[in-house]
This record gives C-alpha cells, structure tokens and sequence, in this order.
C-alpha cells in the first residue's frame, strides 16, 4: 500500500511540476510558442524578457507554486496514508516537481532550468533557507544583473545553510540535488558567463 501511495504522490507531484506556465501565457498573451523566442528556455526569465515585467512576475509566482503546492498540500495529504517520514515525502515530492518543470511531459521533456520551483520547494519545507538564499540573489543580481549567476550561487548556499541550521537530512539531500540540477541545467549560462557574453535581466539581444 505504501507503494501504491508513493508512486501516486510522486507521480502527482511531477503532473504538478510540468504544468508549463510560461508556454501556456505566452500563447494567451501572444499567440506565439515561448520556445521560440529569446533564449527559447521555457521559464519566468525568459518570459521576463519577451512578454515583460507583469507577465514575468506571474510566471514566476506560478512556478514557485507548483513547488508549494507538492511538498506541502500534497505531501502532506499523502503522509496520511503511508509510514514514512513525511520530511522525506517531502524531499521526493519536491525532487519529482522540479524533474516535472524541467522535463515536461507536454513539451517533450524540455522544459524550463527549475529555479523557481526548486525556490517554491524549498520555500515550502525551509522558508528560513530560502530567505538566506534570495539575500545572495538579489545582491549578486543587483550588482552584475546577472539572474544565472545569482540563481547558481543562490542554489549553492542554502544546502549549506541547511546544513549549518541541523536541518532534517532529507531536506539536505533535497537541496543538494536540486543545487547540482540547477548548476547542471546552467552549463551553456556558466560558459558564456566566463566568456562574457551572457545576457544581462532586462536584455533582449
């Protein structure tokens, strides 16, 4: 029964995940398919970009939402009917949440690089984390203007914090992981960072 319960969960959570916010308002808004515009990345900096301030904000509240919404309504209605941890329910609901953003069963398995669900995710389970981790965000996105980098350093900061505050070892795990997705999903941005060319927020070309 555990089993049963799990798998559901797990496959709730990435159902949830994979609900691709930025492509579905772009074609509201434009009609036109987000993959094909800017960096073609299907997420809220991108829909930053193409479709402005408003919109971007919205996408990027939506994908933080899914995050939420796994490891806290649905985990916590699924840690009714099975014995585990519900702080590893947890864990692997947001793990599966974040692998629904990124790789979404309605766009073929491309989806976005899941920074703002991971931030949801973690935002559910260690809001105090997810503070200490926007603090070296938004500093380091104010003074280079470079998200890729304040999400990278962000994403690199809160395992330690976990750590450093004796969190539950599942939600050390769970921020381990997503730090390493998100820096893997940031190869290309780490690349033209390092060579200059990376795009700043508000830059289009």
């Amino acid at each position: 029964m555990n089993i049963f319960w799990i798998v559901t969960g797990l496959s709730l959570s990435y159902l949830i995940g994979a609900i691709p916010t930025a492509y579905i308002l772009t074609r509201a808004l434009s009609g036109k398919d987000i993959r094909n515009l800017g960096s073609g990345n299907v997420g809220a900096t991108n829909a930053l970009r193409v479709l402005g301030k408003l919109p971007g904000i919205i996408i990027l509240a939506a994908d933080v939402l899914k995050g939420v919404v796994a490891v806290t309504i649905l985990a916590s209605l699924i840690s009714l009917k099975i014995t585990l941890p519900v702080e590893l329910i947890r864990a692997l609901f947001g793990i599966s949440a974040v692998s629904g953003h990124i790789f979404n069963v309605f766009l073929k398995f491309k989806g976005g690089k899941g920074v703002a669900t991971s931030a949801g995710v973690i935002l559910g389970i260690a809001p105090q984390a997810l503070f200490a981790g926007a603090i070296f965000f938004i500093i380091i996105v104010a003074v280079t203007k470079y998200v890729s980098l304040g999400s990278i350093v962000s994403s690199v900061i809160i395992p330690f914090f976990l750590l450093w505050t004796h969190s539950h070892y599942s939600y050390v795990v769970l921020s381990a992981v997503l730090c390493v997705i998100i820096v893997a999903k940031h190869k290309s941005n780490i690349k033209r960072l390092l060579c200059g060319r990376e795009r700043k927020v508000f830059e289009k070309k």
